[in-house]
């Protein structure tokens, strides 16, 4: 594989600004967009780890901020951004749009990986650009979250949990049920809600490389 191009850009969006890192290695013609969850960035260490075990396989990534650090700090505080799955995947979609019109990336199939309350903004975001979001995966998701936006997705999804995250399950065996493309649930056992037993990120990266190497088409 040849070199990473490393880039931190900046994403406007009206009166704001979300910054982001984006990673194309050599000749990728895929990319995959990280909607971070609850009080969580891009500098997520869960999600970096995936996204440098995409970029190992010859993904490109998009990391960014889905709130802008003022909005962080009240987030902080109020603890109610987090949970507004609508501003999320607005930026998200602000987010896919911008990647379509940069020469870079503009050809580019897209994927999405949403953690979290970021994985409901995603199936969201998916269901609003039909197109061009070709695939979703969840990490640990509030899929129930997208609520009656689940019916519209038309990108292949799959949803990864803790096989001890016992609520969380229950949430996505819902969603699942209320998907009607080509979807999947993968249950890692022995982990819990953030896959920090020894191990299981490591799956979750594999589970997820295969699965955007399965439906993202060829990565050249």
């Amino acid at each position: 594989m040849g070199p990473i191009i490393e880039e931190h850009v900046s994403i406007p969006l009206g009166p704001i600004i979300l910054e982001g890192d984006q990673n194309i290695p050599d000749g990728a013609a895929c990319i995959v967009v990280f909607a971070h969850g609850s009080g969580s960035s891009r500098h997520s260490p869960r999600n970096r780890y995936v996204a440098q075990q995409l970029q190992d396989r010859g993904f490109a990534t998009l990391l960014f901020d889905l709130l802008t650090p003022e909005e962080e700090n009240i987030d902080a505080v109020t603890a109610h951004l987090r949970f507004d799955i609508e501003l999320l995947a607005t930026r998200l979609v602000a987010a896919t749009d911008w990647l379509l019109q940069q020469p870079a990336t503009e050809k580019f199939r897209i994927g999405y990986f949403g953690a979290s309350t970021g994985a409901a903004a995603a199936l969201i975001a998916a269901a609003r650009r039909p197109e061009a979001v070709m695939t979703v995966v969840s990490r640990g998701g509030r899929p129930d979250l997208a609520k009656d936006s689940l019916a519209n997705v038309k990108a292949s999804t799959l949803l990864i949990v803790g096989g001890m995250d016992t609520p969380v399950i229950e949430m996505n065996k819902w969603a699942l049920d209320r998907l009607n493309v080509q979807k999947e649930m993968r249950i890692v056992p022995g982990a819990t809600h953030l896959f920090q037993e020894p191990g299981k990120l490591e799956e979750v990266a594999a589970i997820a490389g295969e699965w955007f190497a399965g439906n993202l088409g060829s990565l050249r």
